[in-house]
């Protein structure tokens, strides 16, 4: 454990090609006089110096001198804070460590398996990997400590405190509030994704289902399988930000769609998350801009096609595994049966109606996604009927019961989806 209440600390980054850590530069968090958060970052002159040297990120921290400052965020910088633990990370964090933590403390505690290429540490020298990631054998042990941490329930029989200590460090690095872990087996890394006994059907097969079923819909997605442990379900998809090689694993920068539109995760900042501006911002960066903002519309339209009301901008990225930027493959698709069949939102705008997943909405706004209205619309019109014709016979496909398909099935191009009603 790295001891609580840092105010500064070490940014160390993997280099495109490289599968070593080294020394990015300095990131320092401090409070003014009415105690508002402030942070600064310097990139390290003998970073500056390499050749091979890259951006962390491309919008706030471009590759320059600086000092870079920033009191948004409490004072961290975006791309920090998407390298840093999620709700579920900093609950084990806090479960297994104890005591309040500031937010630089959260960042130093987490795992070294962190989604991205940056790493955090005390010293001017990137510290060497801590441990080996776990194998996929050990799922269920991983599984039962899971169901107890998110009860709050005493740790099942046999385990030890030391087990928790290995759950909170294979656990806290990757996005989200469910229950989760980074696993290996000889194909590489996968992110684990538990169920919860609270679940209403077995979101492991209804989530791989939606992957394939956006795939269908032209999509980009990453691979995935399921594995079942003690007689559950679990969900493995494949990193995309990392490489195995023969030296190890080459990583991928990656920063979120909230870091790239300057907003923050509280719903006071809602009016920034939006899938309008977000392609704005992703034509800026991407090597491929018309592609990566048709892939972006593609995506908009499919979470309205399935109610996936969780599609907030955490849930969008952009990866470098070169030098250059591009989207992510896209991730954490869960459809939702809601009540509303002539209403249902986004949890990002998507054009001149707001967050209403109504096709006119979507198509409002088709041109800043560098679509012409005719093409955008064929594009809705395709996916439209492709969700409507195959969600359940994949979802059937992969496993899904027959009971959960009938729990899910209003989800999909719900009536008002074609209702231009404002």
């Amino acid at each position: 454990m790295i001891s609580k209440n840092a105010a500064e600390c070490f940014v160390y980054i993997m280099l495109p090609g490289e599968t070593n850590f080294v020394t990015a530069g300095r990131f320092e968090l401090s409070q003014d006089r009415r105690g508002t958060p402030s942070g600064r970052f310097v990139y390290g002159r003998s970073y500056l110096e390499r050749p091979n040297a890259v951006d962390i990120d491309p919008v706030e921290l471009k590759l320059g001198r600086g000092p870079f400052e920033t009191i948004a965020l409490k004072g961290i910088f975006g791309a920090l804070r998407d390298a840093g633990p999620d709700y579920w990370g900093r609950r084990l964090i806090e479960r297994h460590v104890g005591g309040q933590f500031g937010e630089l403390d959260y960042l130093l505690n987490s795992p070294d398996d962190r989604a991205g290429a940056l790493s955090f540490g005390l010293g001017p020298m990137p510290p060497a990997p801590l441990r080996q990631f776990n194998k996929t054998m050990v799922l269920e042990k991983l599984h039962a400590i899971a169901d107890a941490v998110v009860a709050d329930e005493v740790l099942p029989e046999g385990a030890t405190e030391g087990q928790v200590k290995e759950l909170m460090l294979i656990g806290t690095s990757m996005g989200g509030a469910r229950p989760k872990a980074v696993v290996e087996d000889e194909q590489g890394l996968w992110l684990a994704k538990f169920g919860r006994a609270d679940d209403r059907w077995n979101n492991a097969r209804v989530e791989r289902s939606m992957l394939m079923l956006a795939w269908r819909c032209g999509i980009s997605i990453e691979e995935s399988k399921i594995v079942t442990v003690a007689g559950r379900d679990v969900l493995l998809v494949k990193r995309f930000d990392r490489e195995k090689v023969m030296s190890g694993y080459r990583r991928a920068r990656m920063i979120s769609g909230l870091t790239l539109l300057r907003a923050e995760d509280t719903h006071q900042s809602r009016d920034r998350w939006s899938y309008v501006a977000l392609a704005e911002e992703l034509r800026r960066i991407s090597a491929t801009p018309k592609k990566d903002a048709e892939e972006l519309f593609r995506r908009m339209c499919f979470n309205a096609l399935i109610s996936n009301t969780d599609d907030h901008p955490r849930n969008h990225a952009v990866i470098a595994p070169g030098e250059e930027w591009k989207l992510s493959p896209v991730y954490d698709l869960t459809p939702m049966n809601l009540v509303s069949l002539e209403r249902r939102d986004l949890a990002m705008i998507c054009g001149d109606g707001g967050r209403h997943a109504n096709a006119a909405n979507l198509l409002s706004q088709s041109g800043r996604f560098l679509l012409a209205p005719q093409e955008a619309e064929k594009i809705v019109r395709d996916m439209a009927a492709t969700v409507e014709k195959n969600w359940y016979d994949v979802t059937r496909g992969e496993g899904v019961s027959e009971a959960d398909c009938e729990r899910i099935k209003g989800a999909f191009v719900y009536p008002g989806f074609w209702q231009d009603n404002g």
